[in-house]
C-alpha cells in the first residue's frame, strides 16, 4: 500500500468512527426512559422500625457463625472417627470439638447480650 491509499483509509475510519459517536445520542434518546420506579416501590424498604432491623441483622450473623461452629463440631467427630488411634489427630479433634463448643457459648451469649440491650434501648421486641 502506498501512502496515499493508507492515508484515504485513515480518514475513512475515522469519519466513520466520528459518524458513530455523533449518532450515538440519537440512538439513545430513541430508546424509552426506564428508571425502574415501579419496581422500586414495591420494594417494602423502611416497613420495620430500626430496632427490629438491627435484630434481624443480628441474628442472621449468629446464625452464620452458629452454623459454623457445629460444622467444626462435625470436622472434629470426622477427624476423631477416622484416627485409628492416632494419638495426633484425636489430639486435633479434641481441640476442633472443645473449640466449637466454645464458640456455641460464646455466639449464645452474644445473642443474648444484643437482645438485652436491644430490649433496653427500645422497648420489647415482638
Amino acid at each position: 500500500m502506498n501512502k496515499l491509499t493508507l492515508k484515504k483509509v485513515s480518514v475513512g475510519l475515522l469519519t466513520v468512527m466520528m459518524l458513530s459517536i455523533f449518532a450515538l445520542p440519537v440512538l439513545v434518546s430513541a430508546q424509552e426512559l426506564n428508571l425502574g420506579l415501579e419496581n422500586a416501590a414495591g420494594i417494602g424498604l423502611g416497613q420495620k422500625d430500626l430496632k427490629e432491623s438491627i435484630n434481624s441483622i443480628i441474628q442472621i450473623i449468629l446464625s452464620f457463625l452458629g452454623i459454623l461452629a457445629v460444622i467444626i463440631i462435625l470436622w472434629g467427630g470426622f477427624i476423631w472417627m477416622t484416627a485409628a488411634g492416632d494419638e495426633g489427630k484425636v489430639d486435633k479433634a479434641k481441640k476442633l470439638i472443645i473449640s466449637g463448643i466454645v464458640g456455641i457459648v460464646i455466639i449464645l451469649s452474644a445473642y443474648i447480650i444484643a437482645n438485652f440491650v436491644i430490649t433496653q434501648v427500645g422497648g420489647q421486641l415482638v
